[in-house]
């Protein structure tokens, strides 16, 4: 195989930090007491944020070994653009696959907890077998039917995204959001999926305005009546675009700015690009905030 060594010999090259580490429970990762940071590993050719930067297997890997030094608590990888502004180019199974085969394997080994972003079940029970311990559906459970009962026998956790075939600027759409988990969690319900195991993403970008977009990160606290972690993925999303223009690889801005907020509201999981950034901010953050209350004493 053309890619055998290289993804062999990155392997071996993960720096201690990330490999020493073990593979942590979703359960056990969220007691830690701070927000975790989901690094993005794209591996296709079409992403809107990173133009299939990380198509190739040994850049991918590669890819994922950085973000893992950089202090991710999870990396989510996913071989299907989503394209949470139009334009998106179904892929088959065995392409969705293809592209993964090289991937996961590796990544998987190197510590940190590995989350496969698909939809379709056939992918994930595939992902799960090779590494993966987290589904990432972003169409909660809504969209493959096979997909709550391998969650459910699989007993793993899953973040179940919030979605909708056309954006629609007349509707509520914090109550669209709701009426959609409450759906997601009957039908998880219904297979065995141990709720403990849910988190909830409320889906920022994906068939929403920017406008309601915006209104999801401000109202976050309305998904806090389910009782579950929520999971907020503003990464270089449009909507910043709307605020400030900029191009989505000159959005961190932006991204820093939603999710430091998203985390002040509630926010368990933040799903970046850039971890580093992510992870710097989180912890001065984190560092005021404890000076603050020892000020207080």
């Amino acid at each position: 195989m053309a890619h055998a060594q290289p993804i062999i010999d990155t392997a071996k090259t993960v720096p201690d930090r990330a490999r020493n580490r073990t593979h942590e429970p979703l359960t056990a990762l969220l007691q830690r007491g701070r927000a975790l940071v989901m690094g993005i590993l794209n591996v296709t050719p079409d992403s809107f944020s990173d133009g299939g930067q990380f198509f190739d297997p040994a850049r991918a890997i590669a890819h994922a070994k950085e973000m893992a030094a950089q202090g991710a608590d999870i990396l989510d990888i996913g071989a299907e653009s989503t394209r949470p502004y139009g334009g998106q180019q179904p892929v088959s199974a065995d392409d969705e696959l293809a592209r993964l085969k090289e991937v996961v394997p590796v990544v998987a080994e190197f510590g940190v907890p590995v989350s496969i972003d698909t939809i379709k079940a056939k992918v994930a029970e595939w992902a799960l077998d090779h590494g993966a311990t987290i589904v990432n559906d972003v169409w909660g459970l809504q969209q493959d039917p096979d997909m709550a009962r391998l969650v459910a026998e699989r007993g793993v956790p899953m973040i179940a995204m919030h979605n909708r075939d056309r954006v629609d600027e007349k509707i509520d759409i914090v109550a669209d959001v709701i009426a959609f988990f409450e759906r997601t969690l009957e039908i998880a319900n219904r297979a065995g999926i141990a709720r403990d195991q849910i988190v909830l993403d409320p889906g920022i970008g994906f068939g929403k305005t920017p406008e309601q977009s915006i209104l999801c990160l401000a109202r976050l606290d309305a998904f806090k009546r389910f009782g579950l972690p929520l999971l907020v993925g503003a990464s270089r999303k449009r909507f910043i675009n709307t605020v400030t223009p900029a191009p989505p690889d000159q959005r961190i801005g932006g991204s820093l700015a939603s999710h430091l907020y998203a985390v002040a509201h509630g926010a368990a999981i933040v799903r970046v690009h850039d971890v580093a950034e992510t992870v710097q901010a989180l912890r001065v953050t984190e560092a005021i905030e404890a000076g603050a209350k020892d000020d207080s004493k």
